[in-house]
């Protein structure tokens, strides 16, 4: 899907994305209230976020942890959730559990682990295991197939609260479908979880057929802060 002329005022972006949202929750017969704005902020400075805040986003989401860290110092005081969507490595996790509240992309169980280890005292994290429903060499996720097994083992994990499903599709996947075949897999594994209520997908170019799906996290970047350099 193209995407619509992307204005250079930040604020007048999300006032777009927001509405696109509400008639894409509608067209389903859903309520808008269910699908929360991620904007995605990373290669962006602290103030296009500050201004983002401004207009009314409380969640973020970066990729890079060297690059976030300084941003959430900074921006601290405007209570923000913070958001990991990126590839994590193990060195990288202790980091990770003290500064984000969501992490989207557990696909193994090394990984959950420590940061169930590492999270700080009276935190609890919340995360969402990454499918690659494609089936795509070239992407991070755990198979559709072995999504359960994954998840079984991360509920006996302690400070982690496991709350859905992550997915980033193929460039060459039909949005539509893939999004259908991760929503029903989340709901299979529903009787599995005791909180049990994410479905992290869509991005800039295709969040309306994620809502159509029945996301309930969308992750948009560019059609907010404008293209990265």
């Amino acid at each position: 899907m193209a995407l619509r002329s992307i204005s250079e005022n930040i604020s007048e972006n999300i006032v777009a994305v927001k509405d696109a949202i509400s008639q894409a929750a509608r067209a389903a017969d859903r309520n808008p209230a269910e699908v929360r704005l991620i904007a995605v902020s990373k290669r962006k400075p602290a103030s296009d976020i500050s201004k983002a805040a401004s207009a009314g986003i409380e969640d973020f989401g970066e990729n890079f942890l060297q690059e976030a860290i300084p941003k959430i110092e900074s921006l601290a005081h405007l209570g923000l959730r913070w958001h990991f969507i990126g590839a994590i490595q193990s060195n990288k996790t202790r980091a990770i559990a003290t500064y984000f509240q969501w992490i989207h992309t557990i696909d193994r169980v090394k990984i959950a682990r420590r940061l169930s280890e590492q999270c700080p005292d009276g935190k609890v994290l919340n995360l969402c295991i990454q499918v690659n429903v494609d089936g795509d060499p070239n992407k991070a996720g755990v198979a559709p197939a072995d999504t359960a097994e994954l998840l079984n083992v991360l509920m006996d994990l302690p400070r982690v609260k496991v709350r859905g499903l992550m997915t980033m599709l193929d460039r060459s996947s039909e949005p539509g479908n893939s999004y259908s075949h991760l929503a029903e897999i989340f709901d299979s594994l529903r009787p599995l979880a005791d909180q049990w209520d994410t479905l992290s997908m869509g991005m800039s170019g295709d969040y309306r057929d994620a809502i159509s799906a029945g996301a309930t996290h969308v992750r948009v970047g560019t059609a907010i802060f404008g293209p990265r350099s």
